[in-house]
């Protein structure tokens, strides 16, 4: 009999996570979460944020799982939410409020008790690269690049004014967020944003290797270790980003990544063909 979505257990019962976009498959005393809708280059959906959440916390529940692998399909990671669908501002708004801190995985990540180790396969960024953050590591392949594009959506991103800052220091932080330049694999390692950069093809065998290392440590002692290093990176604002979400400017970056256009608030000479 064909096993369909359908017939899979839902949350809290069994490993189905909300949503046929994610899978969770089990590797020994690993869990694997693979952000898997090609058709869309992973644009993340709200259920897809809530599923990477729910994975955490269903590890963390698990005796046989030790710890947690995020990572993507193809030559992408994760692009972050998927601006594409609908069609106006009310789209907007209502995909904007979904994204809130009950829903999205970066704090659950961030006070994860089990070790989180993010594969990172290709273009992240966007929230992509928020979890990639958020992890307890960050293993990238080679071919990996980065990108923080918030500003040109209209959006003030605090949580990444916050962290980068913190990681990369401010004079980067602003290079990156308002440029919006991309990142490659050797810059990000070089910059301090992640740890290490693999060849692709030994990815997913480095990827598990450091993440065996991590659960061998002791848990109650490196929680320690993480909560101090939690208590460093601090809280960002989270009044004004929502604030923001809410705001004309995150409409009008919608609009106009829809229409493929420059934004209005761009000065009509410097205004280019396709998304920014």
């Amino acid at each position: 009999m064909t096993d369909t979505v359908a017939d899979r257990p839902r949350p809290p019962d069994g490993d189905w996570l909300g949503t046929p976009f994610l899978r969770f498959d089990r590797e020994g005393p690993f869990g694997i979460v693979t952000l898997d809708r090609p058709e869309a280059r992973n644009a993340m959906t709200a259920a897809m944020y809530f599923g990477i959440r729910y994975a955490v916390t269903l590890v963390e529940a698990d005796d046989d799982l030790a710890g947690l692998v995020i990572t993507g399909t193809g030559d992408v990671f994760a692009p972050g939410g998927d601006l594409g669908g609908g069609n106006g501002v009310d789209e907007w708004m209502s995909f904007g409020s979904a994204l809130s801190m009950e829903v999205t995985p970066f704090e659950t990540l961030r006070q994860s008790i089990k070790p989180v180790v993010s594969a990172v396969n290709g273009l992240c960024q966007g929230g992509g690269l928020q979890i990639a953050m958020c992890s307890d590591m960050a293993v990238v392949s080679d071919r990996a690049t980065f990108r923080v594009p918030e500003l040109y959506r209209g959006i003030a991103d605090t949580y990444y004014s916050q962290m980068l800052a913190r990681i990369i220091g401010p004079v980067r932080t602003r290079d990156l967020m308002f440029t919006g330049r991309t990142l490659s694999a050797q810059e990000a390692v070089d910059w301090g944003m992640v740890a290490r950069v693999v060849p692709h093809h030994d990815l997913a065998t480095a990827t598990r290797d450091v993440l065996a290392r991590c659960c061998r440590t002791a848990p109650h002692a490196r929680s320690v270790v993480k909560s101090s290093l939690d208590n460093y990176m601090g809280l960002y604002d989270r009044i004004g980003m929502k604030a923001s979400y809410s705001g004309p400017e995150a409409v009008e970056g919608f609009l106009a990544f829809k229409g493929r256009r420059s934004p209005d608030w761009v000065h009509q000479e410097l205004r280019m063909d396709g998304r920014l």
